[in-house]
């Protein structure tokens, strides 16, 4: 499967046009290529590279994990004169489906056009996601095309409604065969769920008006019946199974080859081509949050807050009897290391993160090759799961049947719909305030409760909360980005051995340990003298709820196209007529 990484890297070349006006056209010649399947391989293979790194992905900074590079969005640093977009990879797979019909073998065509049509729906997806409205182009697009080159944004209706159009096509004609290195069939059924879960959502939750789009009503219901159905017909083929196995959650991340059960897609890396992730989470000194850490379930089901004195309990207390993927993803006592023994205060929160911590020669930098997850079966139940709950439609056979396959697989109790729905945990209330209210109100809470768990450091937070409209709740405003307790000063014996491994002081240490930290230096306490680590409390940013969801379009796009409206609340300087 490592093969695939070579490819990535002859393909490059034959890709580099800048703009959207421009053939690649001094590697190949047009009238001579895409005529066998070697062709069509090379040409888009090229396509992959749109999917974000593993570096990217595992450091993405929302309300669950931070580091010392904040993000953009949450500290108030976008800006339409640093925003830059690139439509060379739409040019490039419109280029290969128009230029199809020169291969003569019919099948050859009709597979590497659905692998078209999946990158191009993965393309618009991405683009709206970030920017809402953009122009939709199925064809490629040349100098003389003037009327074109300065068309207006279209409605994010519109060209999702396209967007699913492209994945269904890329679905019936991709091949059925397992492969995490390749797109199949199920990478775009997997891929519609996840977008049109994203649109569905995001419509419902921000109150965006329903469009008419080729005889058909586009709507909030319409996308997530559009979510489920794609993430059933997944579920239901039996091709994939959650793996299976003590310590599993751990062992899946930091495997070098992609579990072919669970791993519907992956990023594959290697000696070639390594990643950092694990080399940047501990450079970056990453941490999880507190808000992130209550997230986890107690052992037996119920809520930490259902624990007496929870909120001030030592950390190595704090991380006892909860939900097994507390401790293979959160450095403490009961977790299985296999490199360095981390640095208990190594991250900016004190939860220090070891998921994808492999052993200590595959944690330096450019030397991570574990394959890095775009797509696992787990993120499909949870799709189809959510898509239900929000269409009222969910039953307790579903949630059987999807969201409770990956709770028993690391032997925590099944959510009961009823239960969820009749007593919502109070602590999920308070982090989703903007949550509809309603009968499905608490298993709704639940299933973003596990999806939070279940998928962090995965690249997904970010976008959850954009969708859902808790924007707010991302930033260090109104609640700052909390870590561990500590009453005060003095010696800790942070995982329960019995043997002391931190020094807070404020004057002179001690010297009995090897982990030191000054107060008011090193951390700073909410409390002072006692309470939660603050990570950046100088970082404040006010949450603009009318303009942040969306980023700014590119200043210098509009100026070369003045029919571009900028997204509301953005100000570029620009007046154009």
């Amino acid at each position: 499967m490592k093969r695939h990484i070579i490819a990535i890297f002859a393909l490059v070349a034959i890709t580099c046009s800048c703009d959207i006006t421009r053939l690649p056209e001094d590697s190949v010649t047009p009238p001579s290529y895409f005529k066998t399947e070697e062709d069509f391989r090379l040409w888009s293979n090229a396509f992959y590279t749109q999917f974000s790194s593993a570096d990217d992905l595992a450091g993405l900074n929302a309300d669950d994990v931070i580091d010392n590079n904040v993000q953009d969005c949450i500290k108030g640093s976008r800006s339409a004169a640093t925003e830059n977009w690139s439509w060379t990879q739409l040019r490039n797979i419109n280029y290969m489906l128009e230029k199809s019909d020169q291969c003569p073998d019919p099948a050859i065509r009709k597979r590497w056009c659905a692998v078209g049509y999946f990158f191009r729906a993965y393309f618009y997806f991405v683009r709206v996601r970030r920017y809402g409205d953009v122009p939709y182009y199925d064809r490629t697009i040349g100098s003389a095309d003037e009327e074109l080159l300065r068309k207006a944004r279209d409605d994010r209706g519109y060209v999702m409604y396209r967007v699913m159009q492209d994945f269904d096509r890329a679905a019936a004609d991709l091949p059925t065969a397992k492969d995490v290195a390749n797109v199949n069939k199920w990478t775009a059924l997997a891929f519609k769920s996840r977008a049109a879960l994203y649109e569905g959502t995001f419509r419902k939750y921000h109150g965006i008006r329903d469009t008419l789009v080729d005889g058909t009503l586009i709507s909030a219901e319409w996308f997530l019946e559009q979510a489920a159905d794609a993430a059933w017909q997944l579920i239901s083929s039996g091709r994939y199974s959650l793996a299976q196995g003590k310590d599993i959650y751990r062992d899946i991340f930091v495997a070098e080859d992609a579990n072919t059960d669970e791993f519907i897609l992956a990023r594959v890396y290697g000696d070639i081509l390594a990643q950092n992730v694990r080399h940047n989470s501990t450079g970056e000194k990453l941490g999880f949050t507190r808000r992130f850490m209550n997230h986890y379930l107690l052992a037996d089901g119920r809520s930490i807050s259902e624990r007496a004195g929870y909120e001030t309990e030592l950390f190595a207390d704090e991380v006892k009897g909860r939900d097994p993927r507390l401790a293979q993803t959160v450095y403490c006592g009961a977790s299985k290391v296999y490199g360095d023994i981390p640095d208990y205060m190594g991250s900016v929160t004190g939860y220090q993160p070891i998921k994808f911590e492999s052993i200590k020669t595959k944690n330096s930098s450019g030397k991570g090759t574990f394959d890095f997850p775009l797509m696992r079966l787990a993120e499909v139940y949870l799709n189809y799961a959510e898509a239900k709950a929000e269409l009222g439609t969910l039953t307790q056979t579903d949630l059987d049947k999807s969201l409770n396959l990956i709770r028993t697989r690391v032997g925590m109790p099944k959510l009961s719909m009823d239960k969820a729905n009749q007593n919502p945990d109070p602590l999920m209330v308070e982090y989703y305030p903007n949550i509809d209210k309603g009968a499905f109100k608490g298993v709704i809470l639940e299933i973003r409760r596990e999806r939070t768990v279940e998928l962090v450091m995965e690249g997904h937070r970010q976008w959850d909360m954009f969708r859902w409209k808790e924007g707010s709740m991302m930033v260090n405003h109104d609640e700052p980005y909390l870590g561990v307790y500590f009453p005060g000063t003095g010696l800790y014996d942070m995982d329960g051995d019995g043997k002391k491994d931190l020094e807070i002081y404020s004057d002179t240490k001690t010297g009995s340990v090897s982990v030191f930290r000054k107060l008011d230096v090193d951390i700073v306490l909410d409390g002072k003298s006692s309470g939660r680590i603050i990570a950046y409390p100088n970082v404040d940013y006010v949450w603009n709820e009318d303009r942040d969801y969306l980023w700014p379009i590119p200043a210098d796009q509009r100026v070369l196209n003045h029919n571009l409206s900028q997204n509301p609340g953005w100000e570029d300087g620009l007046v154009l007529e």
